[in-house]
């Protein structure tokens, strides 16, 4: 830093937000480096999601190889009832993929060494020109500029916005992932190809296609996803149910593996009294179901110095929005086109940055509250912090 070579970011978060940002800043010849908290590898981890041409930018922007098509394509959105009959259908053409799959390309983008794991922040501090961040381990990186992309529970935003947390939304998403071959003939004949849906009282279940754990997009190797929004309650009734098979009440998501087995085998039950059959057969057929509670998020601010907030770390909106991923991917390309073209340097690009990524992210995030509570029958917002 300041020694004449090309710039330095230190992104905190080596998931999906800071590796679209790492990727894109890489692409304008800055230099990066990454520090994840967690100890583990990340690539097992999450669930389905929506192709956004946000996402596809970002990857383009990079220059990343992704090897072919990284979506699994469909046609119709059907609508079920209880019984199992399709009651609507629309033609809505769109793509799904796996969070596994995302991360796995921009991995791979990154060469070796630049993604340091168990590296937790504690503190960073705002020099002239730059910021030095301080970890647990008693690493010390110093840079350009620091980019929080360290999620919802985000010691960067922790740092700069104190106190401004996520507020649960009144429900939970139950999730799960199913091989495509280990469930009947009769399922797959329906749902084949198509984006389903069934609406309850106070809940909704949504199914589609995506990449298998291999990435795979033959047919045959690929995976059912399903995702089930139902109301829990915040208070004891929302801990009991975060709290996983090893006693850990869990703020935010109980991983595949964790969920205790007597909330799985209640989830099953549930499923036979309220789902269609082919919606029950895919929750039996679920070895591993997981959990996240359904949050919002929204930052006042992005940009603070020579540290910004980006992603998850600034803004998340309910899933509904399938905007997650395709948020932190403009993020992250808008804001490597703007420090590589903005004449006016660093300082100037961030402003403009935030100018354009601020009223976007506000927006997304209260265009999901709108269609969340529209979807749970949620008459007013609760202002429960997780």
């Amino acid at each position: 830093m300041g020694n004449g070579g090309p710039p330095r970011a230190l992104i905190i978060g080596g998931s999906l937000s800071g590796l679209f940002a790492a990727t894109a800043l890489r692409t304008i010849g800055w230099e990066v480096e990454v520090f994840e908290r967690s100890a583990s590898e990340l690539s097992g981890r999450g669930g389905g999601l929506v192709l956004q041409p946000d996402v596809l930018a970002a990857i383009e922007f990079a220059g990343l190889n992704a090897g072919g098509a990284i979506g699994v394509p469909s046609g119709d959105r059907i609508f079920l009832n209880k019984a199992g009959a399709v009651v609507q259908r629309s033609h809505a053409p769109q793509a799904q993929s796996s969070w596994n799959l995302l991360y796995g390309i921009l991995k791979r983008g990154l060469p070796a060494g630049l993604v340091h794991a168990n590296e937790q922040l504690l503190r960073f501090e705002q020099h002239e020109g730059g910021v030095t961040a301080y970890f647990a381990s008693g690493r010390e990186a110093s840079g350009e500029l620091l980019i929080g992309a360290d999620g919802p529970s985000s010691a960067v935003r922790a740092q700069v916005l104190p106190g401004l947390m996520p507020t649960y939304a009144g429900y939970v998403a139950w999730r799960g992932l199913v091989p495509e071959a280990q469930v009947a003939a009769s399922v797959r004949e329906l749902l084949q190809g198509v984006f389903a849906f069934q609406h309850g009282d106070g809940h909704m279940l949504l199914e589609y296609m995506v990449p298998g754990r291999d990435e795979s997009m033959q047919p045959g190797r690929r995976r059912w996803n399903w995702v089930w929004y139902r109301k829990v309650a915040a208070g004891a009734q929302l801990c009991r149910l975060m709290t996983d098979a090893g006693g850990t009440l869990r703020r935010f998501s109980v991983a595949p593996g964790a969920v205790k087995p007597r909330d799985a085998e209640a989830l099953r039950e549930d499923a036979q009294m309220l789902l269609a059959p082919v919606f029950q057969q895919l929750i039996a057929a679920t070895e591993k179901p997981f959990i996240q509670t359904i949050i919002d998020l929204a930052a006042p601010r992005m940009v603070f110095g020579r540290a910004i907030l980006l992603g998850d770390a600034a803004f998340i909106a309910r899933p509904h929005t399938a905007g997650g991923a395709a948020k932190a991917a403009a993020n992250a390309r808008v804001l490597a086109e703007l420090l590589r073209d903005e004449g006016g340097g660093i300082d100037a690009a961030l402003r403009r940055w935030e100018q354009s990524q601020l009223p976007a992210g506000q927006g997304l995030v209260q265009r999901g509250i709108e269609a969340g509570n529209r979807i749970m029958n949620i008459q007013a917002q609760r202002s429960d912090h997780v």
